[in-house]
């Protein structure tokens, strides 16, 4: 069983997964806010590896991946970053980024590094399905990577179905139709997350853009297995640069 099965049968609810973006808010920063993450109580890690036209992105999130960029992260370095990093950190890791540089550094090759550092799966969002069934699933399920899909409140019946097929891990349940970071209706996402739970999806569901603090985290989880909170942790992380205990207190205000 991998470290994202075994968490998803342990705690079937309230899952918190925190986006961050590697060599943020300084270049060597990467691990000490995975480290402070998971001491926080976060279940689980989603490391955004900077590029920079980040199509589902918001502003917040934009702006730390030019930072990142602007320190000197590449995909090189994260994964000489990440070589030692299960030594200190135990939650399961996803990588989330974009095709582009993924194939500038080399499809294959980016999986087989992922998966000997040890991270657990990847979220690409502009890859389509029709790609990854004809080319690149197979390549990810042979380095053992789970490989996670978004929808929003517009995906069809049809076509969430098809994803919960084709993903390990868990779907990534977007709230609406925008980038990162935007003020969500939580009564419309609601329905949405309503209407997935009917469905009854083999994988679990965590959603994700504009949950931003306890309110609408514990809302959110109402009919998810948990959420994913991304630019008001960096946003958090922006207005102070201190790692540890920026990140303990931002975590104790959703969690407690």
């Amino acid at each position: 069983m991998n470290r994202l099965e075994s968490l998803f049968q342990r705690k079937k609810s309230n899952i918190l997964n925190v986006y961050c973006t590697a060599g943020y808010p300084q270049l060597d920063n990467t691990i000490e806010v995975m480290m402070a993450l998971e001491e926080g109580g976060a279940d689980m890690i989603e490391l955004g590896m900077p590029y920079s036209d980040p199509l589902a992105d918001g502003p917040v999130i934009q702006a730390s991946s030019s930072v990142a960029l602007a320190n000197g992260m590449t995909i090189t370095k994260l994964f000489d970053q990440l070589r030692t990093f299960r030594h200190q950190v135990h939650v399961p890791v996803i990588l989330m980024g974009y095709m582009n540089p993924v194939l500038q550094f080399g499809f294959e090759k980016f999986c087989q590094q992922a998966a000997a550092v040890a991270v657990d799966g990847l979220i690409l969002p502009d890859l389509p399905i029709y790609e990854f069934e004809s080319e690149y699933g197979a390549m990810i399920r042979r380095f053992g990577l789970d490989f996670i899909f978004l929808i929003t409140p517009e995906t069809s019946e049809d076509r969430i179905r098809k994803i919960d097929e084709l993903s390990t891990g868990f779907i990534y349940a977007v709230s609406s139709s925008s980038t990162t970071g935007s003020a969500k209706n939580m009564t419309d996402v609601s329905s949405f997350l309503k209407r997935l739970k009917h469905m009854k999806l083999k994988n679990p569901v965590l959603v994700g853009f504009g949950i931003k603090d306890k309110e609408t985290f514990d809302a959110a989880c109402l009919n998810a297995n948990g959420a994913i909170i991304g630019s008001a942790y960096i946003s958090a992380l922006q207005k102070t640069g201190e790692v540890k205990e920026t990140t303990s207190a931002f975590l104790k205000g959703i969690l407690e």
